[in-house]
């Protein structure tokens, strides 16, 4: 196998096309009349679940098949209901809340909406064009309007900021130093439904990452989003030697996710603990990457056209460990040296199986699909 850094270099990097999805006998088209069948469907499972749990099927009253079929409508109903709030390390995450929105459509209008720490919801309508990055405040929630608002050239950082949420914002070709989302000494961030994405026609540091977690930021989940075109994807960690600032903190959840045509990064973890799991990896050189004793636990994915779907073993003095279950990885390798201790989250969460991912996180990842 050869050595692969996790800046993205390669001795030949080649041409990495995304496939074409795969699709699946379990796929449903997501219409209006599904969703309004499926909205329903969680109502009566949230229901049920006030009134003391989900009823049992009987062995006597359906067979497998009927028990396969009720198990996906409840997974289903399930990940409605996540679409409001945040499941994984980065639940209780508010943002706003229910503060009245405001809604921008000029830059100058957007800094001045997403300063300071008071509850703000601060809508984005249209594509701006950004040099470098608009620090966000505490207590905000940033939501694009339809699917094509956000911003390129540059990103949003968070900066020693708590209970912050970026939805449904397309952030394109964020230009070095500058990354699309940057997560820096803040707590409790949800990170949903958006497209992050730049080219891969030019050299790996024109532009930098796409969504960069670092220096002891904690309790973040990063859920439906797509990232596609781009060599390097999401750091979790800046550097092998900050281990008194991020050992105990850096804890992070991804899930459904679509990863298109991004070279390494998926993520790569130091330090902290990542929980990774139903998400789709197209066209990676690597996929998920632990090190420098960070703890991962790697559930139910689908990996296709990538070289090494997990890695421990690369790049830094001190391997990760990595727990995998649940799978489809394709054809593609592992490199795991140590077998990680982290084999349950301290949260609820449902784990679809990854014979249905595909067709789940196509059809729902990405700006535009709330």
């Amino acid at each position: 196998m050869r050595s692969t850094h996790d800046h993205g270099t390669t001795d030949d990097i080649g041409d990495l096309t995304s496939a074409t999805p795969a699709t699946s006998a379990l796929s449903t088209p997501v219409t209006a009349r599904n969703r309004r069948r499926l909205t329903a469907v969680a109502a009566g499972v949230a229901a049920t679940l006030a009134l003391g749990g989900l009823a049992t099927v009987s062995a006597h009253d359906a067979d497998s098949a009927d028990s396969a079929r009720s198990e996906s409508t409840q997974a289903t109903a399930a990940r409605l209901l996540a679409e409001t709030t945040p499941i994984g390390f980065g639940a209780g995450t508010t943002g706003g809340g229910n503060a009245t929105a405001t809604t921008v459509t000029s830059l100058d209008a957007f800094k001045a909406a997403v300063t300071g720490d008071k509850a703000k919801v601060v809508k984005v309508s249209g594509l701006f064009s950004l040099t470098g990055q608009v620090d966000i405040g505490s207590n905000t929630t940033v939501l694009g309007v339809g699917s094509g608002s956000g911003f390129t050239g540059g990103g949003l950082r968070l900066k020693e900021a708590t209970n912050v949420i970026v939805r449904n914002l397309n952030l394109s070709k964020p230009r070095k130093p500058s990354d699309a989302i940057t997560v820096q000494k803040s707590t409790k961030v949800w990170i949903d439904h958006n497209t992050l994405s730049a080219d891969r026609d030019h050299d790996k540091d024109y532009y930098d990452g796409l969504l960069d977690i670092s220096h002891g930021s904690d309790d973040i989940t990063v859920s439906w989003n797509r990232f596609a075109d781009h060599f390097k994807g999401s750091l979790v960690g800046h550097s092998d030697n900050n281990a008194s600032e991020d050992t105990g903190h850096l804890k992070v959840t991804y899930h459904h996710n679509w990863f298109t045509n991004v070279y390494s990064r998926i993520p790569s973890l130091r330090f902290g603990t990542g929980h990774f799991y139903d998400n789709y990896v197209q066209g990676a050189e690597t996929g998920v990457h632990s090190r420098m004793g960070a703890q991962t636990l790697v559930e139910n994915n689908v990996f296709r056209d990538t070289e090494v779907a997990v890695t421990t073993s690369r790049d830094s003095d001190i391997d990760g460990y990595a727990v995998l279950r649940g799978n489809d990885l394709g054809g593609a390798a592992t490199e795991v040296s140590q077998t990680g201790s982290f084999t349950t989250p301290p949260y609820a969460y449902t784990a679809e199986p990854a014979s249905s991912v595909v067709a789940t996180v196509t059809a729902q990842a990405g700006a535009g699909k709330l």
